[in-house]
Formats: C-alpha cells, sequence, structure tokens
C-alpha cells in the first residue's frame, strides 16, 4: 500500500470534470481532501492524501498526468523559513498533526512536513511569519 499527500493544480478545462472520482472507479484508489479551491474557468487546485496498491497508485498518477493534472508533494509546499523562525512556540499547539513540535532538550521548534496537512493555521499564527505555504 501506497499513502501520499499531494497537491493537484487542474487547468480550467478540467474543474468540472469527474477526476478524483475516476481515480476511485477506475484505480481502486481511496482519497482524503485536505483541501480544495475550485472556481469555475480558473485552476483548481486539491490537497489530497491518495492510498492505494502501488500499481494502480502509479496508473491513477499517469492518469491524472495524462489529463493535464499538475502533481507536486505536498512537502515541497509547506516550508518554515529557518531565517525568520525564533522558535517561540506558538505554532506548536495550534497544529492539528502535531507536525510542529518543541525538541525538550534544545527547546526549538522542530518541523515535520510529512505530518503536515496544509492547513495554515501555523502561518496565521505565526508572529515572524517563518511558516510558508507555496501552493
Amino acid at each position: 500500500m501506497v499513502a501520499k499527500r499531494i497537491v493537484l493544480h487542474f487547468p480550467h478545462r478540467l474543474v468540472d470534470q469527474p477526476i478524483v472520482y475516476n481515480l476511485v472507479k477506475e484505480f481502486n484508489l481511496q482519497f482524503n481532501i485536505l483541501k480544495a479551491f475550485v472556481t469555475p474557468n480558473e485552476e483548481g487546485l486539491m490537497v489530497l492524501e491518495l492510498t492505494g496498491k502501488r500499481e494502480n497508485f502509479d496508473k491513477g498518477v499517469e492518469y491524472l498526468q495524462s489529463c493535464g493534472v499538475r502533481i507536486q508533494s505536498l512537502s515541497q509546499d509547506v516550508v518554515r523559513n529557518e531565517k525568520k523562525c525564533t522558535n517561540c512556540g506558538v505554532c506548536v499547539p495550534i497544529c492539528p498533526t502535531e507536525a510542529l513540535v518543541v525538541d525538550p532538550q534544545t527547546r526549538k521548534v522542530l518541523f515535520n512536513n510529512k505530518k503536515c496537512i496544509a492547513c495554515e493555521l501555523c502561518v496565521k499564527i505565526c508572529p515572524p511569519r517563518a511558516m510558508e505555504v507555496h501552493f
């Protein structure tokens, strides 16, 4: 089984097509939508966790690309700017997945982007604006 958090960028011509439905029907994949921005006549963006057998997952990704959907890993999009971060820890209690934690020895804030679901709560609350989302 493969489970990955990915960002899908849909060209405006596809926003009214059942692309994600076809991942379930044709490739037996499961998905959990973490975030979606879809506006008619504009590019659509969807952050989702996609799960399934490796072969089906690979075929599903191939299908998305053949439709013109641009795919990227979610971990590429949520970053912490180390130069801006003051390790104040304000972001830690707001993070629903514990992607942000305080190291008990160094007292520095650690960011595990593999746990991140791009909810952007940390972006809104971070005083020095060290958390950044690049969709």
